[in-house]
This record gives structure tokens, sequence and C-alpha cells, in this order.
């Protein structure tokens, strides 16, 4: 039987806001057939259910059989994006050009060649203006195709004109999809491992986006080629831990948006990954000003529903909102402070769960794991890092997976569960084994906690100061900075030996970093 997750239609349906609902019955009784009838009755069922059951399904609507059920369901679903391609089409600029280009279509079908060229003529200016080159070469090709086989006007120089036109087009297309595919590809790479590992990944990585950028020219380049020109850098820095340069591309991509305003409500989805990636640079640099600028330009976004359109926004503005909110919790290290929005954070991530995709499951519980361990609560952080242990994929962030063990042995340490620190140091030995992600800082914190337990208390406080200071040592190399931005392991060590709560060593250091 088909469950909540799986079906597409209660999906879609679940999705509608009141105001969606409300056109699709206009929609659906415009038509004033049987047929339309039956869906709508279907829709109204499948609305009025909490989850997806058959069988409720038709008690709940007797005139419809169940050997018609699975034809209904197509062409409800069918109607439904109908439907909402209609209600949306004001707030979408490629529905309304693809539009003109069958509404060209249809006086082309009709004989009507010149009305047909005109429309064509005034889609590609508006498609040109969008930055959706490849809209324009459409309309293009359809143009040309009217010329070739109708006269409709002096041929003089419009041949020349259309084959430059074409030439120009293709050129941009074909450097945005080039564009496009290599933020892809760099942000796929972050994906499976998070930021460089070693030498080799940084150079690996260095010759494939070099040779990648290899004849693109950024001379006189659209919106898009800018948009992804900076988003390629932006995964590129983000991976190879250039967070300056980092910054820098993310705020040329924010910057972008204020040249090109209009695209800050068409491309509402981008301007706000835009935004999520320079607070996320500004993070990583402890440029705490700015984040919390940054900060409130998200926020003031938020805060007007006007600009709340899709659920695609919401999704997005809860993801960063939340993830932002969190980071500026572990910048300030109020800790406890920040456990207070745990609590709406799991019921948003309840109910946002058929959007979301793993990745950023495996961070929340990450961020909520290191919440609870700065607070003091090991037993909880221990509780949110196995759901990140438990999970089944283990290509996907091998970075935050590796962490997530490193972080769970310190907390079993920390909450006196020595019984099984031993069984926990074997298990990380073994993953690593398989990622083949052994670091230095990692081995040092595998020795240390395999033998704190033989040391007495007056020893420990020298031998946590002697793992401090071999960490700052190990810390110089560029490529094992990785781990301590994910585990500030050592204020971890200070808070040990001070005897004080992690969270007011790293209050201490944000009072002197302001």
């Amino acid at each position: 039987m088909p469950n909540e997750s799986s079906d597409p239609v209660f999906q879609l349906i679940k999705s509608l806001t009141r105001s969606e609902k409300r056109h699709f019955r206009l929609f659906a009784n415009r038509q004033g057939s049987t047929d339309g009838l039956k869906f709508l009755q279907l829709f109204d069922a499948l609305d009025a259910a909490p989850h997806y059951d058959d069988e409720r399904v038709l008690a709940q609507a007797p005139a419809l059989k169940k050997v018609q059920l699975a034809n209904l369901k197509a062409n409800l679903y069918r109607q439904l994006l109908a439907s909402l391609r209609m209600y949306h089409a004001g707030q979408n600029l490629d529905i309304q050009l693809r539009e003109q280009l069958d509404y060209a279509r249809v006086l082309y079908n009709r004989g009507l060649y010149q009305q047909s060229l005109r429309m064509l003529e005034r889609l590609k200016i508006s498609a040109q203006q969008a930055g959706m080159a490849h809209i324009a070469l459409q309309a293009l090709d359809f143009e040309k195709l009217i010329e070739a086989q109708y006269i409709t006007r002096s041929l003089q120089g419009r041949a020349e004109q259309l084959a430059a036109e074409a030439l120009a087009l293709v050129d941009h297309v074909g450097q945005q999809h080039r564009l496009s595919s290599l933020a892809l590809r760099m942000y796929g790479f972050y994906l499976q491992i998070g930021h460089a590992r070693h030498q080799q990944d940084y150079e690996q990585l260095t010759t494939f986006f070099r040779g990648a950028l290899q004849g693109v020219d950024m001379t006189n380049p659209d919106f898009f080629e800018e948009l992804y020109y900076y988003q390629a850098h932006v995964w590129y820095h983000t991976i190879t831990q250039n967070f300056a340069a980092c910054y820098r591309y993310a705020h040329k991509w924010v910057t972008l948006f204020a040249r090109y305003p209009a695209m800050r409500e068409q491309q509402t989805m981008l301007y706000l990954k835009g935004l999520h990636n320079l607070l996320v640079s500004a993070y990583n640099m402890l440029y705490y000003s700015k984040f919390n600028e940054v900060l409130a330009t998200l926020e003031a976004f938020a805060a007007d529903p006007e600009r709340r359109s899709s659920p695609n926004i919401e999704v997005l503005l809860f993801l960063y909102i939340y993830t932002n909110r969190i980071n500026a919790y572990f910048m300030r290290g109020e800790f406890s402070a920040g456990l207070g929005i745990v609590p709406p954070l799991l019921a948003r991530l309840a109910e946002f769960q058929p959007q979301l995709d793993p990745h950023r499951l495996m961070v929340f519980y990450y961020k909520i794991a290191s919440l609870y361990f700065g607070s003091g609560d090991f037993g909880k952080a221990i509780e949110y890092l196995t759901k990140i242990i438990q999970f089944r994929d283990s290509a996907l962030r091998e970075d935050i997976q590796c962490f997530a063990r490193i972080l769970n042995l310190i907390a079993h340490y920390e909450a006196g569960r020595d019984e099984s620190l031993d069984y926990q140091i074997k298990s990380v030995y073994r993953f690593l084994g398989k990622m083949n992600d052994q670091q230095q800082m990692q081995v040092a914190i595998f020795r240390f906690l395999r033998t704190v337990g033989d040391l007495n208390p007056q020893e420990l406080k020298n031998a946590f100061a002697a793992l401090k200071n071999q960490l700052t040592a190990i810390a110089t190399n560029p490529f094992e900075r990785r781990p301590f931005m994910y585990l500030d392991i050592i204020s971890w060590l200070e808070s040990k030996i001070e005897n004080r709560p992690v969270q007011e060593i790293m209050q201490r250091k944000f009072t002197l970093l302001k």
C-alpha cells in the first residue's frame, strides 16, 4: 500500500496552501464534466485523510470504484499540476516566457506568421533581459523556422542578423551550462568529503577546477554566467578552506542580485542560497559583525509575508535561518542558551521532513549534538550523534560522520561511560579505516582516551595540557586544521585544564575576538 512519504498525489495535496486548494476546486469545477467531479471527490477525500489509505478514500467517496483509482489519481495529479502552473504563473517569469512561446506556436499553426514573429521578438528581448538565454534561443530557432519557410518580410540582412544572434546565444548557453556543471561538481565533491583532507585532495581538485575554467570568457557575461561562476568559486574555496576567498565570492554572489534587483524576486531561492553561503563564510572566518548584519538581512527577508511565496522558499528560509541562528550561539559560546532553539527546530524538521534530504538532517543532528555537548549534557549529545553514526549512507559527508564519532568518544568519556569507551575507539578505528581518513588529531585523541583511564587525578591536568600542546602543533598544518572546524577540541582541553565549563572558555574567547 502506498504511504504518505511515497504516494506523489497525497504528498502534493498535503503541500498545498489553503488558497491553492481553493483555486484548484474552482479550476476543477470550471471543466464541468463527470470525470472532473470524480477527481474532485478524490481530491477532497485525500485532503481530509490524515495519512494515505486506499480503503479510507473509497469509503469517503463511494462513487469511486477501486478499479478506477489508479487512473483517477493519475488524472488528479495532472490537473493539480496544471492548476498550480496557472496559479503561480505570475510569480515565475520562466513559466510566462514559455507560455508566450506556446502562444507563438498557436499563432503560427493558424497561419498568422507576422503576429507570431512579433510575439517571438518580444519574447526574445524579455528572455535575454532575464538572463534566460536558453529560452531566447528557442524563440530564435522558431523565428528562423518561420523566416525560412514563408516570405514574411524583406530577407535582406535578416539571415545574417539571425545567424549572428544565434551564435551569440549559443555561446552564452554553452558557457552557462559549463559553469553550472562545474558548480554542481564542486558541490557534489563537498557533499562527499567536506573539506580537503590532504595535499592530494587539494591538488586533484585544483587541477580539475582550473582545467574546467580554461576557455571561459567572463568579459561580457549574462546574469546566470556570473552567478554560476561565483557559485563554483564559493564551493572550490570552501573545500580548500580558503575562507577569505570564499567570503569574497559569496559577497560577489549576493552583490550580483543588488545589480539585478528584479532577479531577487524571480530567482529568490538562489538569492537566499547566496546569503546563506555569505553567512557560512563569515562564520568560518569568525567575522561576527558581518555575520550579524547578513543574518539580519535574511531574517528581514523572511519577515515579509509577500516574499514567502512557495513551499520551496519556506523550506529554504527554515534551513538557513535555523542553521545560522545555531551558528551564532556557537560563535558566542552560548550553548545552554542555544538549547532553547532545539524544540522548535525539531518540530519544523518533522513538518518539513518530506522536503528534506538526508544531508540536511545529518547537519542539524550534528549541530544539536554540539549544543548539548557544549552545555554539558553529554547523554543528549550521544543520543543525536548516534543518529548520525547509524546513518546508512556512509559515502555522504564523510567528514561529519568521522567527527561525529570523535565527538561521541569524548562525550562517552565526559559522561563517565568508561565501560563502552574501548568498544567505541575500536569502532571508530574500523570506520576511519574504511574511509581512509585518519588524521593526526584523531590518532592523538584515540591514544589519549585509551590511556586516560590509567591516570590518577593528579596526573590528569598535565595530561590534558600535553594533549593541548600536541594538537596546537598539529593545527599548524593547513590540512590538519579541518578537524578543528567541527570540534573545538582546544577549548574543551582548556576547560579541563582550568576546571571550568567549555562554554565559559568559548565566551571568553568571543569577548576577546570582539
